[in-house]
């Protein structure tokens, strides 16, 4: 996981380094199935921690590729602290996944903040749609617009800086697609959304944060490399997996 998230090698890559440095025979195809299964072990932790969000909001999609076809990826976050509170992959770019990305974004209050939120966004009218449909369910906020590159008018010169930051998140992310060459599964998209998102909440060091992750744990804490905290990441992950078992 650290050679093929944190360090961005491909799964190919991935298998020569851990039979040339370490000694270890495991094919790409191994790689890709482990980390399929940690993205599906993780994703309960990831989506249910408390980010303690802000009420600064900021949301973009950007296109990926699988087998030669466009999908999308959409992303929520906290134009705060950086977190990504939302996010999702998809084939098409329509108000159902966007819906889907704001909802794991809004799950993240604890009471929702109605029309004090800012909630910035790029001129698709999916956003505004989508908003409606909160509204339909009592979550009544606005949608802030943020249009073309120049600021002509006083909403792009107020709310430009939280559009930068979203694209500045989208430029990231990528730089970390860029070495797939194109998913060749929706399960390697998926996968590879879901450990970007963990890496980048919770092991990334970020400039922002004086260069620590922007969100730890005591048990992050504690461990001593990189390794180790990705097993901290799985553990803390099956203790909310089990205590849903339970109840």
């Amino acid at each position: 996981l650290t050679y093929l998230v944190n360090c961005g090698m491909s799964t190919r890559a991935t298998s020569r380094v851990m039979r040339e440095v370490h000694g270890i025979k495991i094919s790409h195809t191994q790689i890709a199935k482990y980390a399929t299964t940690v993205a599906c072990v993780i994703k309960p932790f990831v989506d249910s921690f408390d980010y303690k969000p802000t009420n600064y909001l900021a949301a973009d999609e950007t296109y990926t590729k699988l087998k030669g076809s466009k999908r999308y990826v959409w992303f929520i976050i906290d134009a705060i602290k950086k977190s990504i509170l939302g996010y999702r992959a998809s084939s098409s770019r329509d108000v159902g996944p966007c819906i889907l990305a704001m909802r794991l974004a809004f799950d993240k209050f604890k009471k929702f903040p109605g029309k004090s939120l800012k909630f910035v966004a790029d001129g698709f009218p999916a956003y505004l749609l989508a908003r409606q449909q909160f509204a339909l369910k009592g979550k009544d906020f606005d949608v802030t617009q943020v249009i073309g590159l120049s600021n002509d008018d006083p909403v792009p010169s107020e709310y430009r800086w939280l559009k930068q930051i979203i694209e500045r998140l989208n430029r990231t992310f990528k730089f970390s697609y860029n070495i797939t060459n194109g998913y060749g599964s929706e399960d390697g998209s998926s996968t590879h959304l879901v450990l970007f998102v963990a890496y980048y909440n919770f092991l990334r060091p970020h400039s922002y944060n004086y260069w620590r992750p922007l969100n730890t744990t005591p048990e992050l804490d504690k461990a001593e490399n990189m390794p180790a905290k990705w097993q901290v990441l799985i553990n803390l992950s099956q203790q909310i997996i089990l205590s849903k078992q339970t109840t």
